[in-house]
């Protein structure tokens, strides 16, 4: 229970989970280990990934220990018992599973169930999310996370889906506990091209971006 809480005090001090969602195991590799140099210490990789399990077993043997990785995309107990069997550190879902909370939570781990609506918010918060993943953010923007957070101000919320470099400072002053990041950190053509040092500066620039939210 004491790493649970370690654990989540990391990913709230990071203040960022980069989703890794790409075309193979090795990109996904690769693409953690960048983004853990640019100091994004809590990190996803999605379900969807071919060979995500073995991604995750690999990478974790690699890791710091200060690092975190998860596993996202996780739709249902048997998955989330696999992956935490396999390493991961986290499960996130796209969609509000009480199943997948249950089981994360009796192995000692943090869960990050997907909502949308604030009946939806509120029943994952009272299921014992650690912290409640809003999605598609993107299209309602901080405004709606603002106006969730008034009457639920004890709920940690996430932004998931249209979180970037320009709207991260207002989603975290919006009342964000942590923003989670997919194609704006996870270039695409950076990967494409073996660029992985682009990545590692595009993650130095999200803290910094986290940062200028929680100072203003």
């Amino acid at each position: 229970m004491d790493k649970m809480i370690d654990d989540l005090q990391l990913i709230l001090d990071t203040g960022i989970i980069a989703i890794v969602r790409v075309a193979s195991a090795s990109d996904a590799i690769e693409v953690c280990g960048a983004v853990a140099r640019g100091g994004v210490k809590t990190i996803e990789v999605t379900m969807t990934v071919p060979g995500a399990i073995d991604a995750i077993k690999e990478f974790k043997q690699r890791a710091e220990d200060d690092v975190l990785l998860g596993a996202g995309t996780v739709l249902d107990s048997e998955t989330a018992r696999i992956v935490i069997l396999n390493g991961a550190d986290f499960i996130v879902s796209p969609n509000l599973n009480i199943d997948v909370i249950r089981m994360a939570h009796r192995y000692g781990k943090i869960v990050i169930p997907g909502t949308f609506t604030p009946t939806e918010i509120l029943a994952a918060w009272d299921a014992g999310a650690d912290i409640v993943k809003v999605f598609p953010a993107g299209v309602v923007g901080p405004q709606y996370l603002r106006d969730i957070k008034g009457p639920l101000p004890q709920i940690r919320l996430t932004p998931t889906g249209g979180v970037t470099l320009e709207n991260t400072p207002e989603f975290i002053r919006a009342g964000a506990s942590c923003v989670s990041v997919a194609t704006s950190l996870v270039d695409k053509n950076a990967i494409a091209d073996k660029k992985f040092d682009v990545i590692t500066e595009k993650a130095r620039q999200f803290i910094e971006a986290v940062k200028a939210g929680r100072s203003s």
